[in-house]
Order: C-alpha cells, then sequence, then structure tokens
C-alpha cells in the first residue's frame, strides 16, 4: 500500500510517498524482540510458585535472587549493546538477541540444580537487556516522522502482549492446586515437577520466529548512513518513502553530522545541553522501573494472596491483568501521535500517585476481594497508555544520531539497574514494611518523577530525529 503525505506535515514527510505496509511491517518485525522480552520477563511470575517448591528456596532472599538475577544480565545486554550495535549495526544485534533468547528458554526449563537455573536466567536477561535497547532504536530509526510514536509503540505493544501470552501459557500449563495444599505437596504435583518447565521452554518457539525474521528485514538506514555507507542506507530509504524521502533523509542527516564536530561519546556528553538530555533519558527510564509497576507483574502471587485470593484465582487474575494492559497500550498506541508523549506521560504518572497511595490504605486496613483487584487493574492501565509506551519512544528520539546507540544504552542500563533493585527489594520491603508500606513508597517516587518531568520533559511529537536533536541542542523544543 503507498501512502501520499498530506502537505500539512512536516518538511521531511511532506513530499514523500511512503510504502506504508512494508514500514509496518519492518517495524512489526523489530517489535518481535519486545515480544519475547515480554514473555520471558513475565512468565517467571506464573512459573514462581513451583520452582520455588522445586529449588526449596525457602528466604525472601533466594526468592529475591531466583526473581532478579535475570537483571544481571539485562545489564550486561544493556551495557554492551551500545557498542556492538555500533559496531555490527542494528539487524545483527537483534539476530543475537533471538538467539540467545531460544537458547536460554530451552536450558531454564532443562534446569535440575538452581545455580543452573540462575546462569540460564542470567542469560535470558542478557539477550532481553540487548532487546530492550536495540528494537525501540531501530524501529525510531527506520520510521517516518509522523509515525514514529505509534511505530516505536508498536514496540511496547508487543512487549505487553509478550506479558499476556506468558500469562495465558502460565494459567493454560498449570493445572488446578487444591486450596490449601502443602508445599510437599506442590513440590510433587505435576506443576512442582513439569509445569514450571514447560512455562519457560515455550519461549524458543516465538524465539526462532524472531530469528528466522532478523534475516528479513533492512539494516537501519541511519546506521548504515554513520558508517558512510550512503548508497545503501539510499536503497533502504527509497524503499520506506521513495526517491525524493531517502535524498531529504540523507540530507538531513548530513546537515546535523556537519553541524557538530567529531568528538568522543565523553566529550559529546559534555557540550552544552547534553547533560540535560541524557538526565531526562536516565530519570525516564528509572521512573519507568520504579514506579513500581513491574513488581505487580512479578510478584502477583504475593499481591492477590494478601488479598485474600487463592493460587488458581490468582493464576486466572493475572490474565486479567494482562488483557488490561494490552488494552490500554493499545489505547496509548492510538493517541500517542494525536496528543503527544507529554501528555500521555503526566497523566499517568499522576493517576499511579493517587491509585498507590490508596491501595496502601486499603492494605493497611486489611481489606480484601474485588476492591484490590480493581486498584491493581486501574494501575496498570495508568503504567500501560503512559510510561510503558512513552518511555522507548521519548529514550528513542531525543539522543543525537552520532551517539543514540550509546546513549541508550546508558539509559537502558540505567532501566535494569533500576528494575533489580526494585525486584530485588520487594520481598525485604514487604517483610519490613508490608503491602501497605511498600506501596506508598512506590506513590512517593511517582510524585517525584511527576514533578521532574512536568518541568524537564519536552514534546516531540511530528519532529524529524534531525530536528529533535538540532532543537535540543539549541533549547528550541517546547516542554508544555
Amino acid at each position: 500500500m503507498i501512502v501520499p503525505i498530506p502537505a500539512s506535515g512536516e518538511s521531511t514527510d511532506s513530499k514523500a510517498t511512503f510504502r506504508s505496509t512494508y514500514i509496518w511491517m519492518v517495524a512489526s518485525a523489530g517489535a518481535l524482540g519486545g515480544l519475547l522480552f515480554g514473555y520471558d520477563w513475565v512468565v517467571i511470575g506464573g512459573a514462581k510458585p513451583f520452582y520455588e517448591r522445586y529449588f526449596q528456596l525457602d528466604s525472601p532472599s533466594l526468592e529475591g535472587w531466583a526473581m532478579s538475577c535475570a537483571l544481571i544480565g539485562c545489564l550486561i545486554g544493556a551495557l554492551s549493546s551500545g557498542g556492538l550495535s555500533n559496531r555490527f549495526g542494528r539487524k545483527r544485534l537483534l539476530t543475537l538477541a533471538a538467539l540467545v533468547f531460544a537458547v536460554s528458554s530451552l536450558g531454564t526449563g532443562l534446569a535440575t540444580h538452581f545455580d543452573a537455573f540462575v546462569v540460564w536466567r542470567m542469560l535470558g536477561g542478557y539477550a532481553i537487556g540487548l532487546a530492550s535497547g536495540i528494537s525501540p532504536m531501530y524501529i525510531a530509526e527506520i520510521s517516518p516522522a509522523h509515525l514514529r510514536g505509534r511505530l516505536v509503540s508498536l514496540n511496547q505493544l508487543a512487549i505487553v502482549f509478550g506479558v499476556l501470552v506468558a500469562q495465558v501459557v502460565n494459567w493454560l500449563i498449570a493445572r488446578p492446586v487444591p486450596a490449601g495444599a502443602t508445599a510437599h505437596e506442590i513440590l510433587v504435583s505435576w506443576n512442582g515437577q513439569w509445569g514450571w518447565r514447560w512455562m519457560f521452554a515455550v519461549t524458543a518457539i516465538p524465539s526462532i520466529l524472531f530469528l528466522a525474521v532478523t534475516f528479513l528485514v533492512p539494516e537501519s538506514p541511519r546506521w548504515l548512513a554513520s558508517k558512510g555507507r550512503n548508497q545503501k542506507a539510499f536503497e533502504v530509504l527509497e524503499r520506506l518513502g521513495g526517491h525524493v524521502y531517502a535524498e531529504q533523509v540523507l540530507e538531513d542527516f548530513r546537515t546535523s553530522s556537519e553541524a557538530q564536530p567529531q568528538r568522543s561519546l565523553l566529550q559529546e556528553l559534555s557540550a552544552p545541553g547534553m547533560a540535560r538530555v541524557l538526565l531526562l533519558g536516565v530519570v525516564l527510564a528509572v521512573l519507568q522501573q520504579w514506579c513500581g509497576i513491574n513488581v505487580i507483574f512479578n510478584y502477583a502471587q504475593e499481591i492477590f494472596a494478601a488479598a485474600g485470593y487463592q493460587v488458581s484465582d490468582i493464576l486466572f487474575n493475572i490474565v486479567v491483568t494482562g488483557a488490561v494492559n494490552v488494552v490500554f497500550t493499545l489505547i496509548a498506541f492510538a493517541t500517542i501521535d494525536r496528543y503527544g508523549r507529554r501528555l500521555l506521560l503526566l497523566t499517568g504518572i499522576s493517576g499511579l500517585v493517587v491509585i498507590y497511595t490508596i491501595l496502601g490504605v486499603l492494605y493497611h486496613l486489611h481489606l480484601q476481594g474485588k476492591p484490590m483487584l480493581l486498584l491493581v487493574l486501574a494501575a496498570i492501565a495508568c503504567y500501560a497508555m503512559s510510561l510503558a509506551p512513552a518511555t522507548w519512544v521519548v529514550i528513542a528520539e531525543i539522543f543525537p544520531n552520532r551517539i543514540r546507540s550509546s546513549a541508550m544504552s546508558i539509559a537502558i542500563t540505567a532501566l535494569w539497574t533500576a528494575c533489580f533493585l526494585l525486584t530485588y527489594t520487594f520481598p525485604l520491603l514487604n517483610t519490613v514494611l508490608g503491602a501497605a508500606g511498600t506501596f506508598w513508597i512506590y506513590a512517593g517516587i511517582c510524585l517525584a518523577g511527576l514533578v521532574f518531568l512536568y518541568y524537564h520533559l519536552p514534546e516531540t511529537q511530528g519532529k524529524t530525529l534531525e530536528e529533535i536533536e538540532t532543537n535540543l541542542r539549541i533549547g528550541k523544543i517546547k516542554e508544555n
């Protein structure tokens, strides 16, 4: 399908004739990394009550380590993604991530000792760390400005779809657990011996599909141009938007590159205004994790148990949370290029502040049942329409072409560091402060993040990556 862009669009897009079907197919292929990210990250939540019995994990620190060890791999993957993608390209890194996803999922499912389980989870985390940075960056670099918000949001849509698939698979694989079942009864059951293994191993199926697809997509045209392979970059851009579009994008890329001399990463980050841009990216990445939503996904068993639900009901409730996550991500997907990144973020974070405060009060009063479930779903809805998709969009947009891979690597590393601290500390905080105190802490973090973003978050809607780079450098992008 070929779609001419109306003259009201920005200059780079206004004379282009975009092959929208091809663009969406390429972006969707890149977003498969997000699907595996979401599945591999959340599958452990449903397997948790069963592998804990199998490996006899009987302390909060061991439980926290089992849940958070993958984040060590995430950190390594995020740290290495910048240098590797800058050297070898975005496409090859997507292929590597797909291969590691497939191998690590089978290894985790076959683990017979806890140490082996931890090693395979770390390797799976490495794939998550790669995919979390490379997928949104790749999509941003192949996307025209007027579609970039929605196309990059495909990555988050794929993540939440992966989350939902993991939750449904866990629910379907797990056999009913009798109310009041003892730890030994769970251990010797099918769930305790085999069910949790299949939950992890199923990841290999979409991993192999992703691996095959990575051989069919083009390399990022902006990476090609950064390596002086202008003819190849032109060919990719021409397939995306035609001859005029390819010429204009390469001209804009050349102009933005020539505007700044070649410098090291440290010199680039020390340039006027760049420290502020990097700080914005890091704060947004950290806030996406410290807002506390991942705790709901990874520790759903404890949260719903504290609200009075049994194991079988908990697994169904987890599926419900995944469905809400998908629905409200679709809302963000439909509106992010209409209302912009800033409005979605500020609205969603404000909602989290209110919801967490009320959740803490209800836990403090020992209330149980549907009100708790509804509040949890409301929190997921706020997150899914704001921090979840918009964070990936903004950090894929705000960094200059020359250092995008390295700067995103820094931001993604901060994200996974924050996620590790969040995931590891939740059992400890929950033991010391209870669910009420823990959610009040998350409310305070969201409030601080809301204030920061209100004063420092610019709107990048509808601008090319080169325009964003220029405007941020000279301070022209308005913040409200």
